[in-house]
């Protein structure tokens, strides 16, 4: 698991258009926390943290450390104003997570091993699953699942039910669902509708000069 990111922020007072213009000028953005079992609290983090946590891997779904003056509290983005013609975040919602509080996340999953499989003549490596849905605390959400493929045969497939996840993380997807496989593709045999060297008729295409039947020649009588 990577790294929790710490955001830093403070608290802010006063509210409007005003001064959230005051703080976008600042380089700031105005952010809402609630959730948790607490009351909502209104601060200011900067703008280029924000963004940071946004273009990770994970973005929106990135559970990160806000620091509102000095008291941290694990939050992650429940919703978020873009500026639409500079393209640049404006005002977040930010939802605070009790302690043992679980939540349902989406990883993605990531292949690992080396199938000898895939040598077959035909046999093209298919994955049906390239993220998957999970239930767990936000500390201990995975920054990806692994899954080996090196026992994957032709016979065979991966579904949801031979993930191995951590303790305390619940899968939410069918356990029959096919998560990686191998697919045989068999090339197709087009059968041949003109002899050989001749020019397949393209409907509604003039015939060249020289080869309209008698009688078609225009001309006056």
């Amino acid at each position: 698991m990577a790294e929790k990111v710490t955001v830093k922020a403070e608290k802010r007072e006063t509210k409007g258009k005003n001064e959230a213009r005051r703080l976008r000028a600042e380089g700031k953005v105005p952010v809402v926390i609630y959730g948790g079992g607490t009351a909502s609290l209104s601060a200011a983090a900067s703008l280029r943290d924000l963004a940071a946590v946004l273009r990770m891997d994970t973005g929106v779904n990135t559970v990160f450390a806000l620091d509102v003056d000095g008291e941290s509290n694990d939050v992650i983005f429940q919703d978020r104003q873009i500026d639409p013609i500079r393209g640049r975040l404006i005002h977040a919602d930010l939802r605070r997570f009790a302690k043992g509080e679980k939540i349902e996340m989406t990883v993605p999953i990531h292949l690992v091993g080396h199938t000898d499989a895939t040598k077959e003549e035909g046999a093209v490596l298919s994955q049906g699953m390239r993220e998957i849905r999970v239930i767990c605390e936000p500390a201990n959400t995975p920054e990806t699942i692994e899954v080996d493929i090196s026992s994957l045969s032709v016979e065979h497939s991966i579904h949801v039910s031979d993930l191995a996840v951590g303790e305390g993380i619940e899968i939410v997807e069918a356990p029959e669902t096919v998560v990686v496989s191998i697919a045989m593709v068999k090339e197709a045999v087009l059968e041949s509708q003109v002899e050989e060297g001749a020019e397949p008729a393209v409907e509604g295409q003039e015939a060249p000069a020289g080869d309209k039947p008698e009688g078609d020649a225009g001309g006056e009588g």
